[in-house]
């Protein structure tokens, strides 16, 4: 990993504190989170304390401290899909993956998050697998969903 950091300081100017942001996306992008010493590198970097950073990170929900699972679901909570029943879509996946919003299951297969609003207000509830949509999710599809991208993830 450290490899990888390297290179991307390299495309931006030491010091240049307005690159914060910009700099921990495309670690995150590359690494799949914000490690520990991404952060103290960062912060050497570019001349701020490592609280300032994690201060900034923190306040931001994209950035992650934590490895995401090899299947990311996001779960769309805005108010149409909340009045079209998201917050029991939420409380299944916690159910079927035994771990809360933002965490990663033990083996590392899945992890969940709760977003805003993912433009789909006439088709909710949705959610989001890896990049793809799904639409009109009812918690009933949930068990088999889970169960086909477990199986998937065990023999891939």
């Amino acid at each position: 990993m450290s490899i990888d950091l390297d290179i991307i300081l390299k495309k931006y100017k030491q010091g240049k504190r307005e690159d914060l942001i910009p700099l921990l996306q495309e670690i995150q992008d590359v690494v799949g989170y914000l490690t520990e010493e991404a952060i103290v590198k960062v912060g050497s970097f570019l001349g701020l304390s490592t609280t300032k950073i994690y201060g900034l990170a923190t306040f931001y929900s994209r950035f992650r401290f934590i490895p995401s699972g090899k299947v990311q679901i996001s779960i769309c909570n805005g108010t149409s899909c909340y009045l079209k029943g998201s917050q029991e879509i939420i409380n299944k996946i916690k159910e079927e993956t035994g771990v809360s919003p933002g965490q990663t299951t033990r083996d590392g297969n899945f992890s969940y998050e709760i977003v805003s609003c993912m433009g789909g207000c006439c088709n909710g509830p949705v959610i989001n697998v890896d990049g793809e949509y799904i639409t009109q999710v009812r918690v009933e599809q949930l068990p088999e969903m889970i169960k086909r991208l477990k199986y998937v993830i065990e023999n891939d």
